[in-house]
């Protein structure tokens, strides 16, 4: 019997420690080392791993021969070097599209004669929970209408396919037959081979000491061999990337941490054959596969170790520096000789490989915000062959066309902010991040553990005491709900288990409901992107006017919310814009969208400075007061006449503290006000709003209340229903679209659609024969049917307390050959008529079952209602769909006129 504890032989790091097993690189013979250092490039890509050789080769591919790429040390000596080589599908779309290009390029490869050990074995993918079955069928779900084959197989199927599997503590499982393993290092070579022929060029030894910039642009690099003037910089310098990012004449942020990530393999058993599925056993936090006519176990420890603590830099002999810790793999392997028994008659050997994380575990791609025309391809998350095909091509696909060809967002670079790039922060998050890639996600129940209470609001602390169990947005803390009961031992609240059925918080989200319904509801809402543009005001008007579809050339003292498009007609910001003055507007955007945001404005500001934008998101706290009793509230507490018109706004007093701009609109589609505090007075102002008299029925509310109310009103979301792939006519968002004034990006694109008509369409689905307290929930990414035919995507979902009801949003487009029949060429068949159409029977799967769905075009009434929001008669006008009214008022006011 093999015993991990006692057998000391591979417990001391000896030579097995760090061989790699005789993976041993071949000589880059393709490698020109005589060159001299050229002085110029169009691109250069500083590494020369597989991702940095995928980028080279993609854009030789589209003709961009003028490539040049830089290594402080040999082709694939980075974190390329070695890993697991799985390539597996069974993920979210986004991720799983730029997986399966990868694995169909491989195939390419492979044909082409290169032997990359690349074998379509399958994967197992095992549960041992019935909460781990759930998850999985979700992904099954969304997976098999979008073109990928997977099944649940009993415990039967999977003896017979792989048979040295232990299977009596499992509750199912999932095969995926398109998943593969192949050899990392040998497709890195093979992408370098195929650039070089192509005509990119390759300097090894030879290090980026500073990236140049100009104007706001990459310039050139300087490097310990002289300085190269270039058009681009790609940053794919693997564990090295953050520290690459540092040396920037304009600092950029990278923020990726490598963490020690371990490998056992053994040698070759008896029986073992190449063709042996590869198994993720998801809650033993472990993998296996076939290697080299043996296994190989690998893992996603719960409490990972970030590597190189004791280093300020990465040391120049990091494999040095990297111990085969068998105390910290000890649990991964016991768990391993669990579900493979025949691996203790084995000879395991440890391998210590770091590789890079993120903040999030999702990888990095994109053109940075600090610097034009610098790009990063890094944060591969345990796993750099998996993406190095697609991310590839997406990143040269990026840099030629100027903006992403594909949906990138959750792999944006400008998700992050200065914060993420922290050192210290990015060392205590990457301790559970490798685990979080097999644990379980619950949707708004599945938060972060470490690095945590870093961005708070003023009123944190009061809101923690008041019950807030909080969740992080751009690494912000937002109260989600407020547990109302009284706290446990020591004072504190328990978080109860997550769940995909009824939260067991939604007692309390219901209170808060009401509370908004029936007396006044206060929500911090102190996490939204705030920017202020000054300048002269034609100059303002006229930049504004360009950047916004909607009509933003409004009084003083108004408010209108807008899309900023791309040429496409895209969303790259969902905003609302507050006139200060005749020179100065308040930008309000999405908390995710801080960067990306105040980036888009930026990129497009006139270069005579005429213009300035400042980010002033700390500056100002926010509460949303909303309910029926809001006005009569700030009315008593400002002693002024807050009945102001919808979308407009004034400055008022609130108790003691002054210059509090108070807005006519919620966040919430509901009736009530925003109040944008300056900071220093937002537990002042917090404390008069609580304390207000006990009949006014005031009451913490949580960000997930807000969003269920936000769904109700079939207010779509930024990153969820809105997207930079996504127009204001598919969101039914065209009531901001203003088509007759002056040239906005976009316009061109947007009037061709309302010309032609749109495939696409937002619409809000109710499901009829779901229970609420038996039945799975929804929260994104569920598959919609038509007629039994896949038609689209659940983008966002909640729970309305009004109908009582689980309701989604969701596109729903006209399948392929619905768009070449003739009906469609009839300019009174829309793609309403084929949303509404009375013969159409919509089903939404919620993990495996699916449900009946009705479809809306706008928010269906209520059974009743206690109370009736400022624009509940608009909204009827407009058959009940929410639409912002923006007022005219005389354009010769000013300012002070709004003010107290």
């Amino acid at each position: 019997m093999f015993s991990i504890l006692k057998t000391p032989s591979y417990l001391a790091p000896s030579k097995k420690c760090f061989q790699l097993l005789i993976l041993k690189a071949n000589e880059s013979y393709y490698v020109n080392r005589n060159a001299l250092l050229p002085t110029q490039a169009q691109v250069i890509i500083c590494g020369a791993g597989a991702v940095a050789n995928s980028v080279a080769y993609h854009l030789i591919e589209n003709g961009w021969t003028d490539v040049l790429i830089l290594d402080k040390g040999r082709i694939g000596e980075g974190t390329s070097h070695f890993g697991s080589g799985t390539l597996g599908l069974f993920k979210p779309i986004a991720e799983r599209n730029i997986i399966l290009y990868s694995i169909k390029l491989y195939r390419q490869l492979q044909a082409k004669g290169f032997d990359i050990g690349l074998k379509q074995c399958g994967s197992l993918n095992l549960a041992q929970t019935s909460e781990r079955m759930i998850s999985m069928k979700r992904r099954i779900a969304y997976n098999v209408p979008t073109g990928l084959h997977c099944e649940i197989i009993d415990k039967n199927a999977l003896q017979k396919m792989h048979p040295y599997l232990h299977t009596n503590d499992l509750v199912g499982a999932v095969w995926v037959p398109e998943d593969a393993v192949a050899n990392p290092l040998a497709i890195c070579k093979a992408f370098a081979q195929l650039a070089v022929e192509g005509g990119a060029q390759y300097v090894e030894n030879c290090s980026v000491d500073m990236v140049v910039t100009e104007n706001g642009a990459v310039k050139g690099v300087q490097t310990k061999n002289g300085f190269i003037s270039c058009e681009y910089f790609v940053n794919c310098a693997g564990m090295w990337a953050r520290e690459v990012g540092s040396q920037c004449t304009t600092k950029v942020r990278v923020p990726i941490q490598p963490a020690e990530h371990f490998y056992v393999t053994t040698n070759p058993l008896p029986g073992v054959t190449h063709d042996l599925p590869y198994i993720r056993d998801y809650d033993s936090s472990i993998y296996i596969r076939e290697f080299n006519g043996g296994f190989m176990v690998g893992g996603f420890e719960p409490n990972a170790k970030p590597a190189f603590v004791n280093y300020r830099i990465i040391p120049e002999d990091w494999k040095s520096n990297v111990p085969c810790d068998w105390k910290h793999f000890t649990p991964l392997w016991e768990q391993a000789n669990n579900r493979l028994p025949v691996l203790k008659t084995s000879t395991p050997t440890l391998i210590n490989s770091p590789d890079t994380f993120t903040p999030d575990g999702k990888w990095i791609i994109g053109e940075t915000p600090e610097v034009r025309n610098y790009f990063v391809a890094v944060g591969m998350n345990g796993n750099p062959l998996q993406g190095a095909g697609g991310i590839g091509r997406a990143v040269a696909e990026w840099i030629i066309a100027g903006e992403p060809t594909q949906d990138l967002l959750s792999f944006d670079v400008q998700r992050f902010l200065d914060l993420h790039n922290n050192r210290q922060y990015l060392e205590q998050r990457i301790k559970e991040i490798v685990g979080r890639r097999y644990s379980i996600f619950y949707p708004k129940q599945t938060d972060y553990r470490y690095a945590r209470k870093l961005r708070c609001s003023p009123l944190y602390s009061i809101l923690e005491e008041r019950g807030a169990i909080f969740e992080t947005r751009m690494s912000y803390e937002r109260p989600l709900y407020f547990d109302t009961d009284k706290p446990g031992k020591y004072g504190r609240r328990i978080t109860p288990p997550p769940t995909f059925y009824e939260p067991r918080f939604l007692c309390f989200m219901k209170n808060e409901y009401e509370a908004c319904q029936e007396g006044i509801g206060i929500i911090d809402m102190s996490s939204l992107s705030k920017t202020r543009v000054r300048g002269q005001s034609n100059f303002v008007v006229d930049w504004l006017q360009r950047l916004c579809s909607n009509d933003v050339n409004i009084p003083i003292g108004g408010i209108v919310h807008s899309g900023m498009q791309n040429e496409r007609g895209g969303y790259e910001n969902d905003c609302v814009l507050v006139r200060e003055s005749e020179s100065t507007y308040l930008i309000i955007s999405p908390t995710s969208q801080q960067t990306k945001a105040f980036h888009w404005m930026r990129r497009h500001l006139p270069n005579d400075g005429s213009i300035n934008l400042k980010d002033v998101t700390s500056m100002y706290s926010v509460i949303n007061v909303v309910g029926p009793n809001a006005t009569e509230v700030l009315s008593k507490l400002s002693q002024s006449d807050v009945n102001l018109q919808p979308f407009t706004c004034k400055e008022v007093n609130i108790g003691y503290a002054s210059g509090v701009m108070m807005m006519s609109f919620t966040n919430t589609g509901e009736n009530g006000f925003s109040l944008y505090i300056p900071s220093e007075y937002a537990i002042h102002v917090y404390d008069r709003l609580i304390s207000i008299e006990p009949h006014y029925g005031a009451r913490d509310v949580g960000a997930l209340t807000q969003r269920f109310m936000r769904i109700e009103k079939f207010i779509p979301f930024w990153g969820d229903d809105l997207n930079s792939n996504t127009t204001p006519f598919e969101a039914g968002s065209d009531y901001k679209v203003k088509l007759d004034k002056e040239y906005f990006i976009g316009k061109f694109a947007l009037q061709k659609q309302k010309d032609e008509g749109v495939t696409k369409r937002l619409v809000m689905f109710t499901l009829k024969d779901w229970r609420r307290w038996e039945d799975i929930w929804a929260w994104g990414q569920e598959p919609i049917y038509r007629n039994n035919k896949f038609v689209g995507t659940v983008t966002s979902a909640g729970y309305s307390f009004a109908l009582d009801k689980l309701i989604c949003l969701g596109y729903v487009s006209r399948p392929g050959h619905y768009q070449k029949r003739k009906i469609f060429e009839r300019r009174d068949f829309t793609i309403d008529n084929f949303i509404l159409d009375p013969s159409a029977q919509y089903e939404i799967d919620l993990a495996g079952r699916r449900f009946q769905a009705d479809p809306h075009m706008y928010p269906p009434k209520p059974a009743y209602s206690s109370t009736r929001t400022l624009l509940d008669e608009e909204n009827e006008a407009i058959q009940e769909r929410y639409v912002p009214v923006v007022n005219k008022l005389k354009k010769n006011l000013s300012w002070a006129d709004f003010c107290e």
